[in-house]
């Protein structure tokens, strides 16, 4: 656009030019040669003819100089074809409900646009599920291409068709928290006897089930001495602590790390009662019909971005230190918890 206005700024220039030559030429009169007729010799004429032909013969190849100037220009610029990504195969990628929706979108959304612009073959759409059954219903249906599960959700996956082929690092992050108001009078476990405890979801591991296991192992009967509240999210488990609709709450370091540096005021009134031992972190699987080297582009570059500035700002909006390799057998350990939770706390769906 900017190039065609700059065209037609050079033709109007010269228009305005070749009027000026025109009206110059036969208005030069004066008292002395007003009556008589104004005498044009041939040479004149022919000089003039010449100054027209010259601008004339500008202007027509105005739009070859103007055609070098932009390949010049084009060296410099990117450029990003709609047309090219609008015949891309299409693939869906699906985060589980770390976060509400749109929480999800601003700190995984910049990720899937990197990725995007460095795979020229593929068009990459982020998709957020409401709740962990809506995304449980949609991965294991084989609805995403790649997906980011929780470790649970991962060790299911590999029963639809999916595979293992990375994971965030920082294992040691991944553990359950128990958060209570700093007023509420809870000191000990059996204080929660009689009272009710949230939690995001029946399936969420970090923040639901190693909680409760770990209740159980402390002399608490989940199914019988509390009452278990699924609020839907890891941010609703912890305003409901907050609001004091609940006795605690149970989530996860991501999540309240989060909020505490949002919200520095209103995580001062909570503290964080109780944690668990730590297991695998979520995993990233793909289908196993994806073509491998549209897999290994992706992996490729979700694991290089803590290798430069950009990449680490979107890392540190997780916050994770980066995303690392892995496979089936790296989530072996959380198959043997999972095992192990059904036969002592409760049967899961």
């Amino acid at each position: 656009m900017i190039e065609i206005l700059r065209r037609y700024s050079l033709i109007t220039l010269l228009l305005i030019f070749n009027c000026a030559v025109l009206a110059d030429t036969p208005s030069l009169e004066t008292p002395a040669n007003k009556t008589k007729p104004a005498q044009v010799s041939k040479n004149d004429s022919e000089s003039e003819e010449t100054v027209f032909m010259k601008w004339w013969k500008l202007l027509l190849d105005l739009p070859l100089l103007s055609g070098s100037n932009k390949q010049s220009n084009d060296a410099y610029e990117p450029s990003f074809s709609a047309q090219s990504k609008s015949k891309a195969t299409k693939y869906v990628i699906g985060i589980h409900p770390l976060h509400n929706p749109k929480r999800l979108f601003e700190v995984y959304g910049p990720i899937v646009d990197f990725i995007n612009a460095n795979i020229s073959e593929a068009d990459f759409t982020l998709e957020a599920s409401r709740n962990y059954e809506e995304f449980d219903k949609r991965l294991y249906s084989g609805y995403f291409d790649f997906a980011m599960p929780n470790p649970y959700q991962t060790i299911n996956s590999l029963k639809h068709g999916y595979r293992v082929f990375g994971k965030m690092s920082d294992d040691n992050d991944f553990r359950g928290i128990i958060l209570v108001r700093r007023d509420s009078g809870i000191n000990t476990i059996a204080d929660l006897k009689g009272k009710t405890v949230s939690y995001p979801a029946p399936t969420a591991l970090a923040a639901t089930m190693m909680p409760q296991y770990y209740l159980h192992t402390h002399g608490i009967d989940i199914n019988l001495d509390i009452e278990n509240r699924y609020v839907g999210s890891q941010e609703s488990s912890i305003i409901n602590v907050l609001r004091g609709h609940v006795a605690a709450g149970a989530t996860w370091p991501v999540p309240w790390k989060t909020f505490s540096k949002e919200n520095p005021q209103l995580a001062e009134q909570l503290e964080v009662k109780w944690q668990t031992e730590p297991l695998q972190n979520n995993g990233w699987v793909v289908r196993k019909d994806i073509p491998t080297a549209l897999a290994d582009k992706f992996a490729t570059l979700l694991f290089n971005l803590d290798q430069h500035a950009q990449g680490r700002e979107m890392l540190a909006r997780i916050p994770v230190t980066r995303f690392e390799p892995a496979n089936d057998d790296s989530y072996g350990p959380v198959q043997a918890f999972i095992a192990t939770f059904i036969k002592t706390v409760r049967p899961l769906e």
